[in-house]
């Protein structure tokens, strides 16, 4: 009697190997993919106001430069010196992404990301970074024409920040100093220094300050429903009037001697 043949098996070995080099192939793809990926990722976040240029590494591991934008269309740009470097390190339910700029940071930020439901938590680890206020006139109007110079020290406090059904709800504490400022609109050198206070709670609070200097700003406001609502002045005493006129008229309605700063 003729032996029958058995059934062609499903899973010859070309299709083992077809498969192994798939996953093999995307596996590669994952842990090696080029940095220049995140670049276009950053601009949509950012609605186009940072770039990543020269990108080099991974995107897990790399650097770039990093310049700040007037947005799509605009021709102001600013690029920190030197370069940015980043690492992504994906843990059990999170993310952790670290970022060292070479031009204003002595210790990295350390931001850890984790999937809500609904919505992302981002927590911060407390540091403190300097940066040239040069910097902002990349950002477009008004800073192209206040054209701001001074030192910009960034500093946080057990910042925690949840975006949920979209909603923020902010922790701790973030704070901007800007110290001896000065602007291409005045001749007055330096016009003060100035704090800006961003406060957690159940309805993040924001309050501006004057620490020193003959153009006082203060104000304060809120996030609420996803807008941010602010009022404050700018003003001056009449010995410094004619130098900060100018920059009066830029920063918010003029109303003699003051400016009405109004956001949202």
């Amino acid at each position: 009697m003729k032996r029958l043949a058995p059934p062609p098996s499903s899973h010859t070995p070309w299709a083992w190997a077809l498969w192994g080099g798939l996953l093999g192939a995307l596996l590669a793809l994952a842990l090696f993919a080029p940095a220049r990926w995140l670049a276009r990722p950053l601009e949509a976040a950012t609605g186009g106001h940072v770039l990543l240029e020269g990108a080099r590494g991974t995107v897990w591991d790399g650097s770039g430069q990093v310049t700040l934008s007037g947005g799509p269309g605009s021709n102001d740009k600013s690029t920190l010196p030197g370069r940015a470097r980043w690492q992504l390190q994906p843990g059990w339910g999170q993310l952790q992404v670290s970022v060292l700029a070479d031009c204003c940071m002595a210790q990295a930020w350390t931001l850890e990301l984790q999937p809500r439901w609904g919505g992302l938590q981002l927590r911060m680890n407390d540091v403190q970074s300097q940066w040239p206020a040069q910097l902002l006139a990349g950002l477009g109007t008004p800073w192209n024409t206040i054209r701001a110079e001074g030192l910009l020290t960034v500093s946080s406090q057990a910042l925690t920040a949840q975006w949920s059904l979209g909603r923020l709800a902010l922790q701790g504490q973030l704070q901007l100093d800007a110290q001896d400022m000065a602007s291409r609109l005045s001749t007055l050198r330096p016009m003060g220094s100035y704090r800006f206070v961003v406060q957690g709670g159940e309805v993040p609070r924001l309050r501006l300050s004057t620490t020193q200097g003959p153009l006082q700003l203060s104000g304060s406001g809120q996030w609420t429903e996803g807008r941010l609502r602010f009022e404050g002045m700018a003003t001056t005493g009449p010995e410094s009037l004619d130098a900060l006129a100018n920059l009066l008229n830029i920063v918010g309605r003029r109303d003699g001697a003051r400016s009405i700063i109004k956001v949202g």
